[in-house]
């Protein structure tokens, strides 16, 4: 598995893996929408197509990681772990010297990563993520001070 950017030529590619991963995925057009937009840039985990990938915003001193999801059959390989390191470093190249994330209160793997990486709680947003049998979970804002240099071999986004 490799990382490589990603750009709006895989939309579609991001839009699957996302559907694979969360209960209200976002269309290809979204991901499209988003990549145009001034200080967001996407990592993609490849394995031949997209099997893992980071959507972040870092502008005006602050980084916040929009999404990251990772197909079914590629998770607990390490390609959630690399895409959020290789991301906040891009990040912080590029002037963030914070970066923010919600995720849902009761997804224990994604809560474990951010954990992991440094990141403690700012937040919660009671019922925020929208569940299909009619409950809702909390969102957590999780927040980390970004202190490190981008590792060689990545470009900060333009």
């Amino acid at each position: 598995m490799k990382l490589r950017s990603a750009s709006s030529e895989d939309a579609v590619a991001l839009a699957r893996v996302h559907g694979w991963a969360f209960d209200s995925p976002w269309p290809p057009e979204a991901f499209s929408a988003l990549l145009a937009t001034p200080g967001v840039f996407a990592l993609a985990a490849v394995d031949g197509d997209p099997v893992a990938f980071i959507l972040m915003r870092a502008i005006a001193g602050e980084a916040e990681v929009l999404t990251l999801a990772t197909a079914p059959d590629h998770r607990r390989k390490g390609a959630a772990k690399a895409l959020l390191t290789a991301a906040l470093d891009l990040a912080a190249a590029a002037g963030s010297e914070t970066a923010f994330l919600e995720v849902a209160a009761d997804n224990a793997a994604g809560l474990a990563l951010y954990k992991a990486q440094g990141f403690e709680a700012a937040g919660r947003r009671a019922g925020y993520y929208a569940r299909p049998d009619g409950m809702a979970a909390d969102a957590l804002v999780l927040r980390r001070t970004l202190n490190r240099a981008a590792p060689s071999g990545y470009l900060p986004p333009n």
